[in-house]
């Protein structure tokens, strides 16, 4: 079976591509033994992403994929985007990125927002991009414990219910993650 970095510490992602992702043996930050934080400096996803896959394949001479995932909400143009893990500031957590979502949105009626993923996949000579997204909306409240991050307060298009209300498996098969990672996945077996 052959090996994938994941370059991220999120442990919650880890699992999520360790469920989704059979063909390949997906080895994490942890694993691998690299504990440093890897500052994400860049203005859109696509640019994160290449940042961190760059990052670790530097430093393992291994093939890598690293992701970076938005929350995009149409009434605020976007926000909070390429910023959604650090929303709320510099010791932003998802509880304070929630809220700050939910007074941002007080009294708004246009609630439409996307989930969006790219996932950067690096190797010797070869770097792609491959993006997945789900339109839906936000809740005024949360709902649901499971998943982690904004799935609270997300209810994908075509559900009454949030992400955090859907069992890993249901979600594993209908997140923006999963779409960027079944395109990973068709080009690593196309190869």
């Amino acid at each position: 079976m052959n090996e994938l970095i994941l370059a991220t510490h999120n442990k919650n992602k880890v699992k999520e591509f360790k469920d989704i992702f059979s063909s390949h043996k997906i080895i994490s930050l942890k694993e691998l033994g690299y504990f440093r934080e890897i500052e994400e400096t860049g203005l859109t996803l696509e640019e994160n992403a290449l940042i961190k896959a760059r990052k670790i394949y530097n430093y393992s001479k291994k093939n890598v994929i690293s992701d970076d995932s938005g929350l995009e909400i149409e009434y605020l143009n976007g926000e909070p985007g390429v910023f959604s893990a650090r929303y709320a500031g510099i010791n932003s957590n998802s509880e304070r990125n929630i809220k700050k979502v939910l007074e941002k949105l007080k009294n708004v009626k246009n609630r439409r927002a996307r989930f969006r993923t790219v996932i950067a996949y690096k190797e010797k000579n070869i770097e792609r991009i491959f993006c997945g997204s789900v339109n839906g909306k936000i809740l005024k409240n949360k709902k649901g414990t499971l998943g982690f991050g904004y799935d609270p307060i997300f209810v994908p298009e075509g559900y009454d219910f949030s992400y955090s209300q859907m069992s890993i498996k249901l979600k594993n098969k209908v997140s923006h993650r999963y779409k960027a990672i079944k395109k990973l996945i068709d080009f690593i077996n196309s190869k």
